[in-house]
């Protein structure tokens, strides 16, 4: 018997939920692409299981003509493969119509950064005057000096910074857990917050998380993307700042002042060295840059 797409996804998300173990942003990634496919073959027609490798190729088609990118469309496929894997391990199809198809080639685009200048301009914005001001002041210091991502800091309790002995303890993608050490100014910024601040937001005993909103709940990743914006925009900064751009910043300023490599691997937490290697190419661009300026015959 045909299951209908609604079960078939909602079974396939219950997987990767509770047997696989993906984190619940990653989950909701795969459901927003799939459930844009399964629209996609609703007004085909066609169900999952009746799903062609053509079929597949004209829906990448129909995004083509929409103006999606090869990004997207690589994302949509992953999410498509994953998905059919599961299918066919379950013995829902006989036959995987994504085996043989290859993701669409990317440009390659070199992550936004910020100059040293302009991330102490963005991060004397906050003021220490108010409990909101001294909130910000301290996830930002933290951002930046752990580089760590947005959803890594919203998702801090309270046990996992150790302010005495300078290090920040935050799980990343795939529950993998890191050490990672943290700036005297990182430090002193969380310990008045704590101080001073945390202690006014927090409304409930029970509440473990560090950064709170005025309401005396976790802050939320869209929470802090306003704060950052609003911020960026006092400074006067005029990149298009997202809170990934404080860890691209992090791993490029350390690589140009020497550190090696596989340490900020392992300070972002990244898999393969491979991901890292593309701040190498930012640092290169700005030796570049310098030599062009320095050099009377560059």
């Amino acid at each position: 018997m045909i299951q209908s797409r609604e079960e078939l996804l909602r079974e396939f998300l219950n997987h990767l939920r509770v047997v696989r173990g993906m984190a619940g942003n990653t989950v909701q990634s795969y459901r927003y692409d799939l459930t844009h496919f399964s629209g996609y073959l609703a007004t085909e027609q066609v169900s999952f299981e009746e799903v062609s490798q053509a079929t597949i190729l004209d829906y990448f088609g129909a995004l083509r003509e929409k103006g999606d990118t090869a990004r997207t469309t690589s994302r949509y496929l992953a999410a498509i493969r994953c998905f059919y894997r599961y299918l066919l391990q379950e013995h829902v199809i006989a036959v995987d119509p994504t085996s043989n198809l290859e993701s669409p080639r990317q440009e390659k685009h070199l992550p936004r950064i910020l100059s040293v200048k302009e991330v102490d301009l963005l991060l004397a914005q906050p003021k220490s005057g108010t409990i909101a001001g001294l909130r910000d002041r301290a996830m930002l210091e933290l951002m930046y000096a752990a580089g760590m991502r947005v959803s890594e800091v919203v998702g801090l309790n309270t046990e996992h910074l150790n302010l005495e002995r300078g290090f920040v303890r935050c799980l990343g993608k795939g529950s993998k857990e890191r050490i990672i050490p943290v700036g005297e100014i990182a430090v002193q910024c969380n310990r008045e917050y704590l101080n001073r601040g945390w202690v006014k937001l927090r409304k409930n005993t029970w509440e473990k998380a560090i950064y709170l909103n005025l309401h005396g709940k976790r802050l939320t990743r869209q929470g802090f993307w306003k704060i950052l914006k609003e911020y960026a925009k006092r400074g006067g900064i005029p990149k298009e700042i997202t809170p990934h751009v404080l860890r691209h910043s992090f791993a490029t300023h350390l690589l140009e002042n020497g550190a090696d490599l596989r340490v900020v691997q392992e300070l972002l937490g990244h898999a393969d060295v491979t991901t890292t290697q593309i701040y190498t190419h930012l640092s290169q661009r700005k030796l570049r840059e310098v030599y062009e300026r320095a050099h009377p015959r560059a």
